[in-house]
């Protein structure tokens, strides 16, 4: 994989950085998200302006999704660390500011010990520069990254095991045909709720997602017993960081459902394991989380060349999830865009074509970059950085 070079033209044009800001919002949950590592109280989100000295602007988001308290810590490392250092960089793509970033600050991760945050720092700023790209071309990104169709498919993620048929069928309600539960509880519950949801979705997709839930010897006893629930995937069975051969085994010795994973992934040695073989079906990798589009453009082009299944992960605000929206249309295959199913603001007043979900798809905009002009004084009073 070729980083930053994800196989289109793309037009040659220096800019310079003049500004770089973060700025962080808490939205509290009426109904707390529960997986089976921890309940979420309230949806944080870290959105990122970068603006180069033409006054042109773009946006990205930096994945602050749990602990929730750590929105705030990231937000100051973009504003603390990271704005100073690119403040007057030129460059001729965003592939060099995240270049620069990545090497320049490798060390202070180290030392620090805080790799994840500083990856997700840098992930979100290239989101932003991405998008600052695109509007100097004059493209909606989904076409600079090459793609020939503005409509993708959708699924509603984040079904909670408590109510679960009620969010499902507000989901369905609201245009979704495909749905994934959050399963990794008692058995029987589980179990309830998926054959209610297949119930209700009938031969729609339905997927579950373990949160890395289950040890190797559970996976292997409970995730054959998924098997009539016509899984699309059962995602995340054992915790991401298990040996390779656990994967390996999971896959062999149960076969179905199919097997996905990815967003827990944060090298491309990692992405070049997980596209090796026939372990995974589908690959999730999050491009707030680790990369951004800089090295996940690279990544989701080699997921469907390997005739895997790229769906990108997304939980969080709405500039993310959009962006995330742009570079599955880019790329193409059959993959769906993930769409917490529940309620957020942060998320909705942010994601453009994304909250307009028609029979399972949503059709993304010709306008240039990401195709919004976020308007951070409607959320004011979620702010707490």
């Amino acid at each position: 994989m070729s980083r930053g070079n994800p196989d289109f033209d793309m037009t040659s044009q220096t800019f310079t950085i003049r500004s770089l800001q973060a700025f962080c919002y808490r939205y509290p949950l009426s109904t707390p998200v529960v997986t089976s590592f921890g309940r979420m109280l309230n949806r944080p989100a870290v959105f990122v302006c970068v603006e180069d000295e033409d006054g042109t602007t773009g946006w990205g988001e930096v994945w602050s999704n749990f602990p929730s308290n750590g929105a705030e810590h990231r937000a100051r490392l973009v504003n603390e660390v990271l704005a100073p250092a690119v403040a007057g960089a030129a460059a001729s793509g965003p592939a060099q500011i995240f270049e620069k970033l990545t090497l320049g600050t490798a060390v202070l991760a180290l030392q620090s010990g805080e790799q994840g945050p500083f990856a997700q720092a840098i992930a979100g700023i290239d989101l932003a520069v991405w998008d600052l790209y695109a509007r100097r071309s004059g493209k909606a990104l989904w076409k600079l990254f090459g793609g020939n169709r503005s409509r993708i498919n959708v699924y509603a993620s984040g079904i909670n095991p408590i109510g679960s048929r009620q969010m499902a069928e507000a989901a369905l309600a609201r245009g979704y045909r495909a749905l994934k539960l959050k399963v990794g509880f008692e058995l029987a519950a589980d179990r309830a709720n998926l054959a209610s949801l297949r119930d209700l979705v009938g031969k729609g997709m339905l997927a579950a997602d373990v949160n890395q839930g289950w040890s190797i010897d559970q996976a292997l006893e409970l995730a054959p017993s998924l098997a009539e629930f016509d899984l699309a995937w059962l995602e995340e069975p054992i915790r991401a960081d298990r040996p390779w051969q656990d994967w390996q085994t999971l896959r062999k010795r149960t076969g179905v459902p199919p097997l996905a994973a990815g967003e827990n992934i944060a090298s491309r040695g990692g992405f070049d394991q997980a596209l090796s073989g026939d372990v995974l079906r589908v690959v999730q990798p999050d491009i707030a989380k680790w990369g951004g589009l800089t090295e996940c453009s690279a990544i989701a082009r080699h997921i469907v060349k390997s005739g895997k299944t790229f769906c990108p992960h997304y939980l969080g605000g709405g500039i993310g999830l959009l962006a995330s929206a742009h570079l599955l249309a880019g790329v193409g295959g059959d993959g769906l865009l993930e769409v917490d199913a529940n309620e957020n603001p942060l998320r909705d007043r942010f994601c453009g074509p994304v909250v307009d979900v028609r029979e399972g798809a949503i059709s993304l905009s010709d306008d240039p970059g990401l195709g919004i002009e976020p308007e951070l004084a409607s959320i004011e009073q979620y702010r707490t950085a």
